[in-house]
């Protein structure tokens, strides 16, 4: 019974053992596949996406050059107008009158006038013949230059009046479309207060302020994308007409971009978006080349630093790299610093992956769901 004993008590010894043994051993970590690309530099080439406002090419307000009450108003907003249209037109009554007040001031100059004039030619007779002095004479002569300066002053006088009689109506200055109305009949109104704003025919134009930083990057006749909240369906462009030589809010400078093909559905005021793109960097002037990877191979870490996971095809391990992003566009961040041509970088999942883990590459024609 002893040497029974002694026996089941090695058994059960060893197995403790192997089992001991059995839970020690480190469980096979699987090898993960990886999505992947290989990268290749290109020129650094960017956009800066701008808001502009949509301007009508030709307007202007149009005011009275006169002040009076309001008699008629013959157009109403939104309407469409031509060259010489008229457009309102005040009470004529005061203007008709100060014309005929001018009329007859310039016929009572006039006929002051012959009376001077035959008075001074009486004088020059009687002077031929030393029957009046010389004093007498050139008063007389004085009196028939004044005389005629009367009659100059009456003919401005008659001439003020009767623009005053044609500014009292307002016509439209070319053609188009009234964008604004300002006022009523029987409304008194200033010269010069605005009555309405006119649009012109000769389209629209975008008005765009652009940074310090980039405004180096643009030229006259350059043509951008532009995009529209209101054409979805259509590519629209244009082309930098006029930079501004001096910067506005924000020293940022003012960008006139005219279109190259109008569109129906614009308006004047609405908003747009101008894709401004340029080579090198708006940031530090870098103008190498540049890398585009995708914005889910990013690793972002502390103090604004950026990682991508580089895979050696030697070893197929994954190397955690700091690299420099200048700019994201669209779903494309541009590398400037860190990587080399032909490198391959893992490009999903990347914040499960650790520096120096071993991987396999997924094939190129099985699809990632990230």
């Amino acid at each position: 019974m002893a040497r029974f004993g002694l026996s089941a008590m090695t058994l059960i010894s060893s197995l403790l053992l192997l089992s001991c043994d059995k839970q020690t051993e480190p469980p096979k970590q699987p090898i993960r596949s990886i999505a992947w690309q290989t990268v290749n530099s290109q020129p650094l080439t960017q956009m800066r996406r701008l808001p502009g406002i949509l301007n009508p090419v030709e307007s202007a307000p149009l005011s009275f050059q006169v002040s009076g009450k309001i008699e008629a108003i013959y157009v109403h907003l939104g309407d469409s107008v031509s060259s010489g249209q008229k457009l309102a037109q005040l009470q004529l009554s005061n203007y008709k009158l100060a014309l005929q007040a001018a009329q007859g001031e310039l016929e009572k100059a006039k006929a002051f006038q012959r009376e001077r004039e035959a008075e001074f030619a009486r004088y020059e007779q009687l002077l031929e013949q030393q029957l009046v002095s010389r004093s007498v004479y050139d008063n007389a002569k004085s009196q028939a230059q004044s005389a005629a300066s009367s009659v100059d002053v009456a003919h401005t006088q008659l001439e003020i009046a009767q623009k005053n009689l044609n500014d009292a109506t307002l016509y439209a200055p070319y053609d188009g479309r009234i964008t604004n109305q300002l006022a009523e009949p029987s409304q008194q109104v200033a010269s010069g207060q605005t009555v309405f704003e006119i649009e012109g025919q000769h389209g629209l134009e975008i008005a765009v302020l652009v940074p310090e930083t980039l405004i180096k990057e643009v030229k006259n006749g350059q043509t951008y994308k532009v995009r529209a909240p209101v054409v979805k369906d259509k590519e629209l462009s244009a082309y930098v007409s006029e930079i501004s030589s001096r910067a506005e809010n924000a020293n940022a400078f003012r960008v006139v971009l005219n279109f190259s093909e109008e569109h129906p559905d614009l308006r004047a005021g609405m908003s747009v978006e101008v894709d401004f793109v340029y080579r090198g960097s708006e940031r530090n002037n870098y103008q190498g080349s540049a890398f585009n990877i995708p914005v889910s191979a990013l690793l972002a870490g502390k103090d604004k630093q950026t990682f991508v996971f580089v895979y050696n095809p030697q070893t197929s391990l994954l190397e955690k790299r700091q690299v420099v992003a200048e700019n994201i566009l669209g779903n494309q961040v541009l590398i400037t610093q860190g990587l080399t041509s032909g490198e391959i970088i893992a490009t999903a999942g990347v914040s499960f992956l650790q520096d120096g883990q071993q991987v396999n590459l997924f094939k190129n024609d099985v699809k990632i769901f990230n």
